[in-house]
């Protein structure tokens, strides 16, 4: 018994090997006339679809179209699996679909059935090897259909195909050395058996936004069950001990009958960008005001032009954003493009991003690393190994390094077009009809890059902040790739008020303490007193959180250009502006062992002097705190005298202040965390 499978197995074998060419007419199928009946009825309705859009030469009307034809082709198949035509045209119909690689077989087969069954048989079994990565077969059937073509009729279909052959070449080269990474499902929390596309991420991965088409409302029903061309809504879901909850749509005004597709969410997650329909593509913004996303806004005709939108991101400070657009006079079919906030909160008039990074062909998307100079995009060009691959380039001295493909098998293929990186960039989120392991037509995966095969070790780097009791101990991050590029630090917390311990809506100012200036406004979130900014490495910076009525909250950061990436938790409680507040003054600083104050303490001195002049009824204590055996007591005391002088020389009275050093180990100085000699306070007095 155990041979009849054998049997069967040959006899199967030999059946396809000599399998003959049946055509679609009743007389073949005597024994199934009623099967043939509606076999042939979903035959011609296939082949009404495939003729009408073989008529169109566009290859956006084919990707829309032709895969309507692979459902009744399917039913005709069941019948008469081996009707050449019926092969050939449901493997070209696969080829336009989100489903490429599983053209193959079907124009194999028609090639046997029937090698002179269309001229354009090599073109499409070559296409059909490329998406299942043989190269060589598809390099040599290229070839092949290169002979036929014309050199001055066929001109254009010559170029094309001669890039598909680059592609190979480029593709054999890249898949010999695989990129170490995961690629893993992101779950059922996320996915749906509906297009799930488009993840953004923001720098902590702890919100999640993306588009889908599933069949939900946005109020979060079902739809109704009627005919509906489906379209792409907005769904959001967050971390919640280390899972994703399940994902919800936004509400109606964002979610319409219309698409909106989410491509990008600030590194706090509290804004995100989407491209709509309207006028073809333009962008929006929705910012998140408590627990509510506002509004959209839509931007001027600085990023929004007559063309099409396609895609943007935010810098890591939200002062420029990077878009796609082929409006007029680019470079190629859609360029990448950036704009820059001016003081007046106008956008820059735009600036293409320059030949270094666009080409003559597509630029398919763009996301900002939040080290502020890692760029990510997707692009038909360069060493792409087919369709849209994922590149990186980093910008070095006002220049664009040369893009570097991300590899095999982050990029495959077929269209690889968009990748939303954590702030750490261990961890990518990317959209993919990666069958073995879909839920659906496209589902949603999380990459872990693996980075070297090196040990993880503990990170010997000196501390980079002034509280290093709030430092999160974490192993030095391995890179997913070489990023040739400084890393950053993400600061995150809450900001509560001291004495309830509820959420503060209030002011993060990022100041660049050697250029003397604000380089970043954030705001907290209301409902949760959220807050995170990422600083990348280089600078000094310092953090200054305020509210109306409160006293604000400073920190230093000084970041080394070769700092690798810290995460640091900091929570923050504002002491209202009363007798008995502290203010600990973070960003003075001072020519070392001496009391000359240094210019990278004017931003903070300017903020003393405002606050001073706000609450005048308020009186004030320099305070210097020895904090070290060995720094001597009068520097303190020198210290704070400065500060209390420059106070007066920027008009203070004088009767309001008071300066004051503290010796080594009177409690008063008692301030753990911090490793400088002498640390410096403003104590607000009774009146």
């Amino acid at each position: 018994m155990k041979k009849l499978p054998f049997l069967l197995a040959c006899a199967l074998s030999a059946h396809l090997a000599t399998a003959q060419n049946v055509e679609f007419v009743k007389e073949n199928f005597p024994q199934n006339k009623e099967g043939f009946k509606e076999a042939k009825k979903r035959l011609d309705e296939g082949n009404d679809i495939f003729a009408a859009t073989s008529k169109k030469t566009d290859d956006a009307y084919r990707k829309k179209f032709y895969k309507d034809a692979i459902a009744p082709y399917l039913d005709a198949y069941a019948v008469n699996p081996n009707n050449a035509v019926l092969n050939y045209r449901l493997g070209v119909a696969y080829l336009f679909s989100d489903q490429k690689a599983k053209a193959l077989p079907y124009l194999e087969k028609a090639k046997k059935l029937n090698p002179a069954i269309d001229p354009e048989l090599s073109f499409y079994l070559a296409r059909a090897y490329q998406m299942n990565l043989e190269w060589q077969k598809a390099t040599t059937d290229y070839k092949k259909y290169l002979a036929t073509l014309s050199t001055d009729k066929g001109r254009a279909k010559v170029d094309v195909v001669n890039k598909y052959i680059r592609e190979c070449l480029s593709g054999e080269k890249l898949q010999k050395k695989p990129v170490r990474v995961f690629i893993d499902n992101a779950g059922e929390a996320l996915n749906s058996k509906f297009a799930d596309t488009q993840p953004v991420v923001s720098a902590d991965e702890t919100v999640l936004l993306f588009s889908s088409r599933r069949e939900m409302m946005p109020d979060g029903k079902a739809q109704p069950e009627k005919p509906k061309v489906p379209h792409d809504d907005i769904y959001i879901s967050t971390k919640v001990n280390g899972q994703w909850t399940a994902a919800k749509p936004l509400d109606s005004k964002i979610n319409t009958d219309k698409n909106e597709q989410v491509v990008a969410i600030s590194p706090d997650g509290q804004r995100f960008l989407f491209v709509s329909d309207e006028n073809e593509g333009n962008v929006f913004e929705c910012v998140l005001k408590g627990k509510e996303w506002d509004k959209p806004e839509g931007f001027g005709k600085e990023i929004n032009s007559n063309g099409r939108e396609s895609w943007a991101t935010y810098s890591y400070d939200g002062k420029t954003i990077y878009f796609v657009s082929d409006r007029e006079n680019g470079i190629g079919k859609g360029d990448i493009y950036f704009t820059t906030l001016d003081a007046k909160g106008n956008w820059s008039k735009p600036v293409n991003a320059g030949p270094k990074i666009n080409t003559a062909y597509e630029e398919g998307s763009v996301f900002m690393m939040p080290d502020g100079k890692t760029l990510y995009f997707s692009s038909e060009g360069h060493n792409s190994m087919g369709g849209f691959d994922l590149f990186k380039s980093v910008l070095e001295n006002g220049q664009w390094s040369e893009p570097e493909n991300l590899g095999y098998p982050i990029n495959t293929p077929d269209d690889d077009v968009f990748l939303s990186i954590t702030a750490n960039g261990r961890y990518g989120y990317m959209a993919s009809n990666r069958l073995e392991k879909s839920q659906g037509e496209s589902d949603l995966y999380r990459i872990t890059f693996l980075g070297a095969e090196k040990h993880m070790v503990l990170s010997t780097e000196d501390d980079l902040i002034a509280s290093t009791s709030l430092q999160v101990a974490q192993p030095v991050q391995l890179p997913a790739l070489d990023l040739k590029t400084p890393q950053s630090i993400l600061v995150e917390g809450a900001v509560l008020d001291a004495k309830t311990q509820k959420p503060l809506e209030a002011t993060v100012e990022v100041i660049d303490n050697a250029r003397k200036e604000v380089i970043a406004t954030f705001t907290t979130n209301s409902a949760t007193g959220k807050y995170l900014v990422s600083l990348p490495a280089g600078k000094n910076y310092g953090l200054a959180i305020r509210k109306d009525d409160y006293v604000f909250y400073s920190e230093n950061f000084q970041l080394p250009a070769a700092s690798t990436f810290r995460q640091v938790h900091q929570p923050v409680k504002l002491q209202p502006l009363e007798p008995g507040s502290t203010l600990a003054m973070q960003n003075i600083f001072f020519e070392e062992g001496k009391a000359i104050l240094l210019p990278e303490s004017t931003h903070e001195l300017k903020a003393l002097v405002a606050l001073l002049n706000d609450k005048k009824s308020l009186r004030v204590e320099v305070a210097g705190l020895t904090l070290s055996k060995d720094a001597p007591q009068p520097l303190s005391e020198s210290r704070a005298k400065a500060i209390l002088d420059y106070l007066v020389a920027n008009g203070i009275n004088v009767k309001r202040l008071q300066a004051k050093g503290y010796a080594y180990g009177e409690p008063a100085a008692e301030t753990p965390g911090t490793a400088k000699d002498v640390r410096l306070e403003l104590r607000f007095l009774s009146k």
